[in-house]
């Protein structure tokens, strides 16, 4: 049975989006692999979260999602339908459950659609088959910030046209058992296809990989979209190409001056800190934040001052703290 994305997360279908994005912080926080190491049932709820928000927190999808449920990808295909002639001239579409949020019906395949529209329109047109362009499919990807900052690849296993293991490489098909390999005894074949996301993506970005989509019938293949999600990182926060860190600096240091290390994402950089910085004092380091997707340049790094105090004082440096209290009429 399909999942219910409110049940996902844990919210009711009237949640507003913001309770939308409450529900899915705490869960990811809650299931994140970095707090489960090893824990697969936990990689695997983390996943479902992240689907669930993907469409969600998209008002676009949302809308689809709570009209046609698990089906909701391919509300185009029957908006099309409803407005089209043919489908004017009668067809009756309530056979079909929509909403439900996952409950409604279960064809939610490319090869289960494809059905829908067999039976409402027929595979022919004065005996010649109707020629039709290939199903776009989207993927999701999940991907670490450092993936997304250098560009990564992946390996792809996707489902392609369906073989009929009852009657392949018998010389003849048996109709009653397979019709077009739609029958007993048809099962998807697996593709592999190598992919590149480009540096600079984003939660929510769309890369698409033209072609590798449906196959058509009789048309051009649809394409591959993949939905990616950017992984929380420990280190860093990213707002929209900007990074944002932050750096422990000695009590010393921050009164007299001097430098700190800081990491970023590529390598470590030295910090220069004036005397007398105060704490919380943010620095930009042009240029060393994430890449532009599609374009020249990255934003900036922001680095965050922390001012460490000491601790374990021995005598004598209590005495000093305490002859500068003096000092300073403190």
């Amino acid at each position: 049975m399909a999942k219910d994305f409110y049940s996902t997360l844990g919210v009711p279908r009237t949640a507003s989006d913001k309770d939308i994005k409450t529900a899915y912080r705490k869960l990811a926080r809650q299931y994140h692999p970095d707090v489960n190491p090893g824990n697969k049932e936990a990689e695997e709820r983390f996943k479902e979260i992240n689907q669930a928000y993907e469409v969600l927190s998209d008002a676009g999808k949302r809308k689809k999602y709570d009209q046609y449920g698990e089906n909701w990808e391919h509300a185009g295909q029957f908006e099309r339908a409803r407005q089209s002639g043919e489908a004017g001239s009668g067809y009756d579409f309530s056979q079909f459950n929509f909403r439900g949020g996952g409950s409604g019906f279960s064809g939610g395949s490319a090869a289960g659609m494809d059905d829908i529209f067999e039976q409402i329109f027929g595979n022919t047109r004065g005996g010649r088959v109707r020629q039709r362009r290939g199903q776009d499919i989207e993927h999701p990807v999940e991907i670490t910030l450092e993936e997304a900052f250098s560009g990564t690849g992946r390996r792809l296993s996707l489902q392609g046209e369906e073989v009929c293991v009852a009657c392949h490489g018998t010389g003849h098909i048996q109709k009653s058992v397979c019709s077009t390999c739609r029958g007993a005894g048809a099962v998807p074949k697996l593709r592999q296809i190598e992919v590149r996301i480009p540096p600079g993506v984003r939660t929510g970005s769309k890369v698409r990989i033209a072609g590798q989509g449906g196959a058509g019938r009789g048309g051009a293949s649809g394409d591959l979209y993949l939905a990616v999600s950017v992984l929380p990182h420990t280190g860093f926060e990213r707002v929209e190409d900007d990074l944002q860190t932050t750096a422990g600096v000695p009590l010393t240091t921050a009164v007299l001056g001097g430098a700190v290390t800081v990491p970023t994402l590529k390598s470590r950089l030295e910090l220069k800190i004036p005397a007398e910085t105060q704490n919380g004092r943010v620095f930009r380091l042009s240029g060393q934040g994430m890449p532009h997707l599609g374009k020249d340049g990255r934003g900036d790094l922001l680095v965050r001052i922390h001012v460490e105090l000491p601790q374990k004082l021995n005598t004598a440096e209590k005495e000093l703290f305490e002859t500068l209290r003096d000092m300073r009429g403190e």
